[in-house]
């Protein structure tokens, strides 16, 4: 028996760079998904010496939790995403 395909859904990853020596593997991790972004943000604080990230993206929830699993898992980087609902959720009420 095949395994039903995830629904692919549109969302938001937000980043956090707090150590700005992890920016090179933030950026090789954000290009190892270049197919999922449709659109990225990028904005510098060079007083506070950090950087802010967001990407606009389209995948199922399995690509964007590795994706936002390996970000989350480089020292001084956070990460949160948000999701649209999927259709059985919004079916649902929920």
């Amino acid at each position: 028996m095949e395994k039903a395909r995830e629904e692919e859904r549109i969302g938001f990853i937000g980043i956090v760079i707090e150590d700005l020596t992890q920016a090179g593997r933030v950026n090789q991790i954000i290009s190892q998904y270049q197919e999922m972004i449709t659109g990225r943000i990028g904005v510098p604080d060079h007083e506070r010496s950090m950087a802010v990230i967001g990407l606009l993206i389209r995948g199922d929830n399995t690509q964007v939790g590795m994706f936002t699993g390996k970000l989350g898992n480089i020292p001084g980087v956070q990460v949160k995403s948000a999701m649209t609902k999927s259709k059985k959720e919004g079916e649902n009420g929920q």
